[in-house]
C-alpha cells in the first residue's frame, strides 16, 4: 500500500510542529512514525537513512523529510515532505518575529524555554542511546572513537572525517565480508 501525499505531508507537518530542539530531537519521532506506526521503513534501514541524512549538507530534519518523501513517492513526495517539515518552523519564526520579540526576556517565557531545553537534551540523548545500542560492536566503537579523536582532538574538518570514515567503513565491510565468505567455504 502506498502512502498518500496528504498523509506524508501531515506526518511531517505534525513532527515539525510539535518537536522542539531541531532535527536530532525529531529522530525518535521519525522512527516512531515511519518505522513502527506505518511500517514504511524497516528498522535496519532507518539507521542507514539517518547516517545518509546526517552526512548531507543542510538541516537533518529537512534532509530526512526529503529523502523519505523521495523514497516513498518520488519527486512529489520529496516536495510535499520537505514543505510539511519546514512550514511549522517558518510560521512559528514569523509569528515570533512579528509579535513576541517584546516578551523574550519575560520571566515566564524564559522559564518555558528552560523547560524545553531539558526536554530537548533528553530527546537527543534518547536517540543517541538507541543508536548506540543498535550499533554496539567493535567496529562501531572503533569508528566512533576515531571520529571523536579526529574532530575533537586533532581538529580535522568534519567533511574530511565523514569521507574518510565512509571509505574506512566500506573497507572494513569488504574485509569482514571476505573473511565471512572464507569461513563459509571452509
Amino acid at each position: 500500500m502506498q502512502i498518500s501525499l496528504w498523509k506524508l505531508f501531515i506526518s511531517f507537518l505534525k513532527i515539525g510542529a510539535f518537536t522542539f530542539g531541531g532535527g536530532y530531537a525529531m529522530i525518535p519521532l521519525f522512527e516512531r512514525e515511519f518505522v513502527h506506526r506505518y511500517k514504511y521503513i524497516k528498522e535496519e534501514d532507518f539507521t542507514d537513512i539517518l547516517v545518509i541524512c546526517q552526512s548531507l549538507p543542510g538541516v537533518i530534519a529537512v534532509n530526512f523529510a526529503v529523502y523519505i518523501g523521495m523514497t516513498l513517492r518520488g519527486k512529489k513526495g520529496a516536495f510535499v515532505s520537505g514543505f510539511g517539515m519546514i512550514l511549522p518552523s517558518f510560521v512559528i519564526i514569523m509569528t515570533i518575529a512579528a509579535f513576541l520579540y517584546r516578551f523574550v526576556e519575560h520571566e515566564a517565557v524564559v522559564a518555558v524555554f528552560q523547560g524545553v531545553r531539558v526536554a530537548v537534551v533528553v530527546l537527543i540523548f534518547s536517540a543517541g542511546l538507541k543508536f548506540l545500542k543498535q550499533n554496539f560492536h567493535f567496529r562501531g566503537i572503533f569508528l566512533a572513537f576515531l571520529t571523536f579523536t579526529l574532530i575533537a582532538i586533532v581538529y580535522v574538518h568534519p567533511f574530511f572525517v565523514i569521507g574518510l570514515l565512509g571509505v574506512l567503513g566500506y573497507l572494513i565491510h569488504i574485509i569482514s565480508g571476505v573473511s565471512h565468505h572464507a569461513d563459509d567455504n571452509a
